[in-house]
């Protein structure tokens, strides 16, 4: 089949209702990495030295050396700034990314973060790069990582973040089976689920715009006080959109070496102040929001029109345009993905396959629907989807008057137009049928045609909408 795996969709328009405990309208989720003592060294067995998201803007990595400079920004975020931080966040429910390597030269911060219930969440086995790590070697470090996290914090880690990930992760930690959630995705502002080899997987979206990290690259912040700014711009909006009932995550990145220096401590502190200062804000752990999540809005369980196989397809959707099957058979042939996964999605296939059909063709799907209230309504020939659609609007309960009428209508319509008098009757009722009936009989016929394919094509809209939800 062609298929195109990225959603570019997601919720779309309509996110669902998050039900957050006890009626907040924000989640707030602060992230602290711990990757120091985990980072690229050749004491660690590495070729070179660490490059990545320090002061030293522009480094390099040193193949062979230690790089004295890099190693000591490190240290200095497990000797000074992880110690400030957790006195300013102790109180709070925080999510640590944690290194296994960088957690097992870590005992008395470790100790720290058990004391204050703070999620201890895996963040691989090394702080590296794993765009060209074989598949193979991947799988074996996710592994040894949970091993030894297990190991070093007395738990087995319930979520995951590699950061510096492969094409591969992702599926790969979701085969363990082992994770609550993954966050290896900067996709939307609420968690989602995606199907990897037949187990569903949640993600939890991770944040790179709310992240102390941007102190660390040229396009990012100068001072505590853009620091400070942004976060409290994104809780205000995201709290603002609360407020209107719609779903609402704050996720909050830091690195210790980074945001614990004092001048950026003091930015979040402020930050932090103004949002415990409103009411309805639930802060929680990643995990907390997972499990919540998992339980207001599990995976679903029917097969996904992507997946479908063609005869599948063709049952699900083959008489949505009436009688006409082969336009369900050649929208399964598009490349399909999860974007094609709602109502949206199918009638959008459905009607290309339509619309690029020749004249003869669609005038055959023209000619497939019934008259309204005609004479096969009366012999009960009706698709169970017409029978249902003509009923809604009373055209079942007609007096003798009125279906005269309609009859009458009818035939001098086919007579002028070749084709049926089509109307996507639950957007009317029976009055403002008839008076449509009235204006556009008059019509020419291409004018007419290109009505009728429109209203053909609103017609399956609505079907696909009540079969598959908005």
């Amino acid at each position: 089949m062609n298929r195109y795996p990225r959603d570019m969709i997601g919720y779309g328009e309509n996110p669902p209702v998050a039900n957050w405990p006890n009626g907040a309208k924000i989640a707030v989720q602060i992230v602290l990495n711990y990757e120091e003592g985990g980072e690229n060294n050749i004491l660690h067995g590495d070729a070179a030295s660490e490059a990545f998201l320090s002061e030293i803007t522009g480094a390099q990595p040193w193949p062979g050396q230690r790089h004295w400079n890099m190693e000591s920004l490190y240290e200095y975020g497990s000797r000074a700034g992880f110690w400030r931080v957790h006195r300013m966040l102790s109180d709070l429910p925080v999510t640590v990314y944690g290194v296994a390597t960088a957690l097992a030269r870590a005992p008395e911060q470790v100790a720290a973060m058990k004391r204050s219930g703070w999620e201890i969440a895996s963040h691989g086995l090394k702080w590296v790069e794993h765009k060209d790590m074989p598949e193979d070697e991947e799988r074996a470090q996710i592994a040894e990582a949970i091993r030894l996290h297990t190991e070093v914090t007395g738990d087995a880690p319930r979520g995951w973040y590699t950061g510096r990930c492969s094409n591969n992760t992702v599926r790969l930690v979701a085969e363990t089976g082992q994770f609550a959630y993954v966050a290896d995705s900067y996709a939307d502002d609420l968690p989602y689920w995606v199907k990897l080899r037949g187990r569903d997987q949640l993600i939890v979206p991770y944040t790179m715009d709310c992240n102390d990290m941007r102190f660390g690259i040229q396009a990012g912040f100068t001072n505590g006080d853009q620091f400070e700014s942004y976060l409290k711009d994104s809780f205000d909006y995201l709290y603002e959109e609360g407020q209107q009932g719609r779903p609402a995550i704050l996720s909050i990145g830091l690195h210790c070496r980074i945001v614990g220096r004092p001048g950026r401590a003091a930015a979040l502190r402020r930050a932090i102040d103004h949002m415990k200062a409103h009411d309805g804000v639930w802060f929680a752990t990643r995990l907390e929001i997972a499990e919540h999540w998992t339980k207001e809005h599990p995976p679903m369980t029917q097969t996904r029109p992507s997946e479908m196989s063609r005869d599948q397809f063709v049952a699900a959707f083959g008489g949505i345009f009436e009688h006409s099957a082969w336009i369900a058979e050649g929208a399964h042939d598009l490349e399909l993905g999860p974007t094609h996964d709602g109502a949206a999605g199918v009638h959008n296939a459905l009607c290309r396959i339509f619309r690029s059909a020749s004249d003869e063709r669609r005038l055959g799907v023209l000619t497939a629907h019934p008259d309204l209230a005609g004479k096969l309504a009366a012999a009960g020939k009706l698709t169970a989807e017409s029978t249902a659609e003509q009923a809604e609007v009373g055209l079942d309960l007609l007096t003798d008057d009125e279906r005269t009428t309609f009859q009458r209508l009818n035939d001098a319509y086919v007579a002028k137009h070749g084709f049926p008098f089509i109307i996507a009757v639950k957007d009317n009722d029976k009055a403002s049928i008839l008076a449509a009936f009235h204006r556009r009989i008059d019509n020419d016929r291409d004018t007419e045609f290109n009505e009728a394919c429109r209203q053909v094509e609103r017609i399956a809209e609505l079907r696909l909408t009540e079969k598959l939800g908005a």
